[in-house]
């Protein structure tokens, strides 16, 4: 029926012009129905996926900066805390020693006194020796004096005979 025009000398035919341009819209409807929306569709999805993958990072940048800084208020924390402790326990120390100082000063002080007392004690219990045998020693001479009147010669050999016993008694 149209075939029978004819546009221009190269002879194309209008109605085959109308039939390609038909199938053309035909085709380009199959095409965006078929192929264009599942791939725009994919198109979109995966400009999705890399927005929520871009703010998913940016999250994690953050979080990741957040837990940094956290850590360092820690570790800082945990520094101050160390110090305090390391102080303390200077003090602590500081404190002890000075306790273990005075008590053994006063420690000292006591066994001096102690020893003060043992020495005048022992000095009391010699001199108490001492007068006994000093008062033992002139009763013996009184005694060996009564008993025999001597010369000069006989009192030296008394006395000598005497202190020679107090040797052997001694002894």
């Amino acid at each position: 029926m149209l075939s029978h025009l004819i546009i221009g000398a190269s002879g194309l035919y209008l109605g085959d012009m109308l039939f390609v341009g038909i199938c053309f819209i035909v085709l380009m409807a199959l095409i965006a129905s078929v192929a264009w929306n599942p791939v725009v569709k994919m198109m979109s999805d995966r400009a999705d996926k890399i927005a929520n993958d871009i703010d998913s990072a940016q999250k994690s940048r953050l979080e990741a900066s957040d837990l940094a800084d956290q850590r360092r208020d820690a570790l800082s924390h945990s520094h101050a805390e160390a110090s305090d402790i390391v102080a303390d326990a200077k003090q602590s120390g500081e404190k002890q020693r000075a306790t273990i100082v005075s008590d053994a000063q006063n420690e000292a002080a006591q066994y001096k006194q102690n020893a003060r007392k043992d020495i005048e004690q022992e000095r009391q219990d010699a001199l108490k020796n001492v007068q006994s045998d000093v008062a033992d020693i002139s009763v013996a001479i009184a005694t060996k004096i009564i008993k025999k009147q001597l010369d000069p010669e006989g009192q030296q050999a008394l006395i000598n005979s005497y202190i020679e016993g107090l040797g052997k008694h001694e002894s």
